[in-house]
């Protein structure tokens, strides 16, 4: 017998992803106005949405079998406005604009890496280990300088003195960090949740439990230790393993 013929999504189908995508950059340009306008608490709840929407568009673009390249390209464009320079106007116009043309170059180093860290993903993403990332992903740095507004109002007074020098070093570092080689969790392998399913989901539920009941103090803590863990596992577990191989492989069969 004849094999049926899969028709094609309908082109409706289609565009579902890229209204998704649409909205993060939605989300992203009026975090630009709020964040110009001086309104950063306003901004850095825009580049968390976008965050959230840009997780989405490729998760519904999986789940209906509508990939393409040109969703890839266009989803990139997206995230350079949303996570590129509307974080980094917002630090720009929130700290760093004490420095001069210092803070500038610190800004646009924000946006310039972030444009070199997407053009290096998608040329890499088809060979690419599917479990890590390299180099640290543009949503995350652009989630960690909102979060941080966020977490700065629960500072003592005394340290707002030294919040532009902490804003400035978190800018170059977070600029280093995705055009560097450290590998980031991808959490797109799904082995453990489905291997201990009921676990992972109480966990799921007390991390949403304790994030929900203050989420502007524990949200940035979250990215900052998503941040600490890369360098940890590139430059300390993963010396190990190698050093833990090569012994092994000597030894004759």
């Amino acid at each position: 017998m004849d094999e049926p013929v899969r028709k094609p999504p309908a082109r409706g189908v289609y565009i579902l992803p890229n209204l998704i995508t649409t909205a993060s950059l939605f989300s992203g340009f009026m975090g630009i106005l709020w964040a110009i306008s001086g309104q950063f608490e306003n901004c850095a709840v825009a580049i968390l949405v976008s965050c959230v929407l840009d997780g989405l568009d490729g998760k519904v673009a999986r789940m209906t079998n509508t990939s393409s390249d040109f969703g890839v390209q266009f989803d990139s464009l997206c995230d350079l406005v949303a996570f590129g320079v509307s974080p980094a106007i917002m630090v720009y116009q929130w700290e760093l604009s004490r420095f001069g043309h210092l803070g500038l170059m610190a800004s646009f180093l924000l946006v310039a890496c972030g444009a070199l860290r997407l053009a290096r993903f998608n040329i890499i993403t088809k060979t690419a280990n599917k479990k890590f990332f390299v180099g640290l992903p543009i949503p995350a740095q652009a989630c960690t300088v909102a979060t941080f507004y966020l977490f700065a109002q629960y500072l003592p007074s005394d340290w707002q003195a030294y919040m532009p020098k902490v804003c400035l070093g978190m800018v170059y570092i977070l600029s280093f960090l995705m055009v560097s080689r450290v590998r980031y969790a991808s959490f797109k392998e799904y082995g453990l949740i489905k291997a201990h399913p009921f676990s992972m989901m109480v966990t799921a539920i007390l991390l949403f439990v304790l994030v929900a009941s203050q989420p502007k103090l524990l949200g940035f803590l979250i990215f900052a230790g998503y941040i600490l863990s890369g360098i940890i596992y590139t430059y300390l577990i993963l010396p190990r393993r190698a050093a833990v191989r090569e012994p092994s492989e000597e030894l004759p069969s």
